[in-house]
């Protein structure tokens, strides 16, 4: 069975990264979606080990000290990584997993696994604070703060191999399906 390929999906807070890959998923079969690790508290309807696997520092250090994460950053004051066991047992099953992480961590994930694919997803400004004030999650400040973290995302952009505008839903995800087709047409899979 040929390895699986890691697909990075990643852009700034607010540019509907998870609802492209929820509907990804839906459409393409063969990928798994990581499930990153963070130090961040559930919100509400959250649970562990399905939206995210919520550490303490502690044991989020740990971790860094033993080399058990692919990538890992500090966003928004909160630790978040992916879990280099995990990802490594589903390329091996011939999986495609897929990584919705933030930029910083999506370049430390192409320095380590040069073969990653890199997406880039994006929305127009207004739309990307729209969509985190839509959320009802975020204080002021911390809508502020995410809309001045996206301004510094977004010249990232040249790192990546493809970007996908999320300016339309069913667009983004035509887009997002087509590139993921593409690159397992590529590799002689499909």
């Amino acid at each position: 069975m040929p390895r699986g390929s890691v697909i990075v999906i990643s852009g700034p807070s607010g540019a509907g990264k998870g609802t492209l890959v929820d509907r990804l998923v839906a459409r393409v079969p063969g990928l798994w979606v990581s499930v990153s690790a963070t130090t961040r508290p559930p919100r509400p309807g959250e649970t562990n080990g399905v939206e995210y696997h919520f550490l303490s520092r502690e044991e989020f250090a740990a971790l860094v000290g033993n080399r058990g994460f692919l990538e890992w950053a500090e966003v928004h004051g909160n630790l978040y990584g992916t879990l280099v066991s995990a990802v490594e047992n589903k390329l091996e099953e011939g999986l495609d997993v897929i990584l919705e992480i933030d930029p910083q961590g999506a370049l430390q994930v192409v320095r380590t696994m040069p073969e990653a694919v890199l997406l880039f997803v994006t929305a127009p400004l207004d739309e990307l604070e729209r969509r985190i004030r839509a959320r009802g999650t975020e204080t002021d400040e911390q809508v502020r703060v995410r809309m001045q973290t996206a301004l510094g995302e977004l010249p990232l952009v040249e790192a990546y191999n493809h970007v996908v505008e999320n300016d339309d839903i069913c667009r983004a995800t035509d887009d997002l399906v087509r590139i993921v087709e593409s690159l397992r047409a590529d590799k002689g899979r499909s």
